[in-house]
């Protein structure tokens, strides 16, 4: 019975502190894996990442975190993790081969709401179409064409190239180009134009618009129109003004030339 006795007590005095030490790594280690994964959360919401986004990704975090304080404690017990190291590895070598697509866009998609690129209800281009952007989703992005079509893009896609955002300012330039007559009077058409802009109550005073000559083409002397808009008058202003500018042209006498070339024939006489 003695001998029982020491047996045991020995068992206690190699293996009792080695249990006190896992029970220690495991308590805290699960309560800083949680502390961690709260404040994941807690930064994710104060940049306005989806909420269903930032339950996932606190959940991924601390059971993350968990697997590396379950294999730490057991090690320090004296089991063999090792072969359990692999076989997780394993596992998520095998599980990330089978969603590497998957994996792609969601990890694009995370990207996407954290760094914010574009949001709701903005009008960008990206992966060679464009839309407004109704969704954003954790593996892809839904977008609505001006034509009422339901577009919906792999986030991978998206950030894969570049994401032209039309409405992340709040003002934009129109540019337009109107072509004259050689035998028009540049400052004639020019004050024209400064009347134009100057009586439609859209275009800002700041910064100034520009007009002036670009090139001097084959048919027509072009002249550059850039006044500046809100970027939600955009299309609109864009649409008016060049009415506008051809109404008032004929008004005022200012051909606005189409292309033209001269044939010249020449009549031989026979020999």
């Amino acid at each position: 019975m003695e001998d029982k006795i020491d047996l045991l007590m020995s068992y206690v005095s190699i293996y009792g502190m080695k249990i006190i030490v896992a029970l220690l790594i495991f308590f805290i280690g699960k309560w800083v894996a949680k502390k961690i994964s709260v404040v994941m959360q807690k930064t994710l919401n104060r940049r306005g990442i989806d909420p269903a986004l930032e339950h996932f990704v606190a959940s991924l975090t601390f059971y993350g975190l968990m697997t590396f304080v379950i294999i730490a404690a057991l090690s320090q017990v004296g089991i063999q993790t090792a072969s359990l190291i692999a076989v997780v590895g394993a596992a998520g070598l095998a599980i990330g081969l089978a969603l590497q697509g998957s994996l792609a866009n969601f990890a694009a998609g995370f990207l996407i709401l954290l760094f914010r690129p574009f949001k709701v209800g903005d009008y960008i281009e990206a992966a060679g179409t464009s839309g407004t952007v109704e969704k954003i989703l954790i593996f892809t992005t839904e977008l609505t064409t001006p034509d009422n079509k339901k577009i919906i893009i792999p986030n991978g896609q998206v950030t894969g190239g570049n994401i032209v955002n039309y409405s992340a300012n709040d003002t934009r330039r129109v540019d337009l180009v109107m072509g004259i007559g050689y035998g028009d009077d540049i400052d004639k058409a020019k004050q024209v134009l400064k009347d134009v802009l100057a009586a439609d109550e859209r275009v800002l005073p700041e910064p100034a618009p520009t007009i002036a000559v670009a090139a001097l083409a084959d048919s027509s002397v072009n002249l550059i129109v850039r006044p500046w808009v809100k970027s939600v008058d955009y299309w609109a202003v864009n649409w008016d003004l060049t009415e506008t500018i051809k109404k008032r042209f004929d008004q005022e006498g200012i051909s606005i030339p189409f292309p033209q070339r001269d044939v010249h024939l020449y009549q031989e006489t026979a020999s």
